[in-house]
């Protein structure tokens, strides 16, 4: 690296320059990674919005939370299965065949849709959840591991750009190919395309880490599968679970501002007849996505790489549960729908632009097998179950105890600063972490 900061900076490095800190001959690759996640991003939420009409037309939203339960109960078997398979297997050629199994998937869902198999969209509600969470950390394992922990805090928040800006042009593909009639499979067969490319930018990525050299056959990720990488790592059970609290903190969040709009629907048909209700949270939510993504790519493209430069890591752990905090403290205190919209619309933008990074940064201080396999269990398994432990706190919270909008949103609250505790605390085991790897360079 000392002789790429002393070179000359290229065109692409100096345009990069005004989102965050990139030196002489890196912004090739940075540029080539942010294109990458953004292309993976797209495919993703193709088949994401595609999910939708295959479930709900099938068996409705009960279905759908059904789903989302056997999608966590399949990632139990899922992670040691996919630890195993990359533990035999060189990293690069592994890479390759974890994409090209989910492009198979999708050929086979093609087939199963146009054979009419029974339950087919139950099973890729499920299968979806899995390749999204598996994918992109994925990814992330690979950027851990071909930038340095210095590196990562100064690139890894203009990569993310890429995720940021993927997300809502695969919304808006989507979107605008159902409104040209173009049917589901052949949208799946669109992402699978994307997946074929995605998995091209990772072979010219590899080759341009090694200076232009052919990707290296790479030894096997060693180590156990990944639930015991967790178990057995202080540093990793902190980890998880804040990412569980804050998970937890999200989606208990999305019921409030759901029942908030619904009560505000009802009041408003209740003195209106002929009230459009469904129109009415169909705007409502539309134009609260479209914020959110506005928000996040502003503060991913401008914010997030300033913040990690001025404040370090402490900045981008505890943003999210700061703004959290302020805005369920806001909630629990009678905000009314507007208040909650601009409030929740900030935690999730924070939540997907600088928590994104951080939970990605996290991974830098740590061994290859668990950048790989600790990572997959972390970022889907346990994900996963703070979406199960939200759904039982609304369950409790409708049905045994009368809890009204400030109710759940203080109990965001106390969850909030358990979340900022187990933040403080990974922070503390991060720079004893980075000190170490110091000490040992040294």
């Amino acid at each position: 690296m000392d002789e790429q900061d002393a070179a000359r900076p290229g065109p692409i490095d100096r345009a990069l320059r005004v989102f965050g800190d990139v030196r002489a001959g890196e912004g090739g690759t940075v540029l080539l990674m942010a294109v990458n996640v953004a292309v993976l991003l797209v495919a993703y939420y193709i088949l994401k919005t595609v999910r939708e009409p295959l479930i709900l037309l099938a068996g409705g939203a009960e279905l759908k939370s059904y789903a989302a339960a056997a999608q966590a109960l399949a990632l139990i078997a899922y992670v040691p299965a996919y630890g195993w398979v990359a533990a035999r297997m060189p990293r690069q050629r592994f890479l390759a065949a974890v994409v090209l199994f989910f492009v198979g998937c999708i050929e086979l869902f093609v087939l199963g849709g146009r054979a009419g198999v029974p339950h087919l969209g139950f099973v890729f509600y499920v299968w979806v959840g899995i390749f999204s969470l598996t994918t992109i950390a994925q990814f992330w394992s690979y950027a851990n591991e071909i930038y340095s922990r210095p590196e990562g805090d100064r690139l890894f928040p203009l990569i993310a750009v890429g995720s940021t800006a993927g997300a809502p042009l695969g919304a808006a593909l989507a979107n605008t190919l159902f409104g040209h009639g173009v049917g589901p499979f052949q949208m799946m067969q669109l992402a699978a395309g994307l997946l074929v490319l995605h998995l091209v930018l990772y072979r010219v990525a590899a080759r341009r880490s090694r200076g232009g050299e052919a990707p290296r056959a790479q030894a096997p990720i060693a180590g156990g599968n990944g639930f015991a990488l967790v178990l057995k790592n202080h540093y990793l059970v902190l980890i998880a679970a804040l990412l569980v609290l804050l998970n937890l903190v999200n989606t208990v969040g999305e019921f409030i501002l759901a029942r908030a709009v619904v009560a505000a629907a009802d009041a408003q048909a209740a003195s209106a007849p002929g009230f459009d209700k469904q129109a009415f949270i169909g705007t409502f939510y539309g134009n609260y996505f479209f914020w959110v993504n506005v928000l996040t790519i502003l503060i991913q493209a401008f914010l997030v790489s300033r913040l990690v430069k001025r404040l370090g890591m402490a900045g981008v752990i505890l943003a999210l549960p700061v703004v959290a905090l302020g805005a369920y403290g806001v909630a629990g205190a009678g905000a009314g729908l507007l208040a909650l919209r601009m409030l929740k619309t900030a935690e999730n933008a924070t939540d997907y632009s600088v928590m994104n990074t951080a939970k990605q940064m996290v991974w830098l201080p740590t061994s290859r097998e668990e950048k790989y396999k600790a990572k997959q269990a972390i970022d889907t398994f346990f994900v996963r179950t703070g979406d199960m432990l939200a759904a039982l706190v609304v369950f409790l919270g409708t049905h045994l105890v009368t809890l009204g909008v400030p109710g759940f949103a203080w109990v965001n609250i106390v969850v909030v600063i358990a979340a900022g505790g187990v933040g403080l605390l990974l922070l503390r085991e991060y720079e004893r972490l980075t000190a170490a790897t110091e000490r040992g360079k040294a």
